[in-house]
């Protein structure tokens, strides 16, 4: 029996978190699908757009040579997604095993027989991460710019 694995995420600023639980997910099933959650499901999640839009996600995990094939995530509940794709099993990262949301995928898919297994997110390398030295590196270029402004630079009164 072929074993289809699913692995959803944003994949939004992609990076080695990204491709370690691509790899792992790859590792324990015959067939892996990335679930690339959509820019409009990830404002209602996450309360916040993604940097990179749904089809250049898309594109940049469907060339992942571990990835057999990729699905817009657009429905907010899993088990939804899960009639469109038929998955035998769930990868997510170990940051969601404990928590509420983690319990509900569980409890969920038990009851349709879909195994969820947790995989060791990569606390040090995250989206989160990544999205707040862009701020920060925007701030600063920007507080730059305004020091260098030749309007700046002009006093009133000249």
């Amino acid at each position: 029996m072929t074993v289809i694995g699913y692995a959803p995420g944003a994949y939004d600023l992609f990076h080695i978190g990204h491709l370690n639980i691509l790899k792992h997910a790859a590792a324990h099933c015959d067939r892996l699908i990335a679930g690339v959650v959509s820019d409009e499901m990830l404002v209602l999640t996450k309360g916040r757009a993604p940097v990179v839009p749904l089809t250049e996600r898309m594109e940049i995990v469907r060339n992942l040579s571990m990835v057999d094939g990729v699905h817009a995530e657009v429905l907010p509940e899993k088990l939804d997604t899960w009639r469109e794709v038929g998955f035998d099993v769930i990868f997510k990262g170990d940051d969601w095993r404990g928590t509420e949301k983690g319990r509900r995928l569980e409890s969920d898919f038990a009851a349709v027989g879909v195994e969820v297994r947790y995989f060791p997110y990569t606390a040090h390398t995250s989206s989160t991460i990544l999205r707040r030295a862009l701020s920060v590196i925007e701030g600063q270029s920007r507080q730059a710019e305004r020091d260098t402004s030749p309007v700046r630079r002009v006093g009133v009164g000249r």
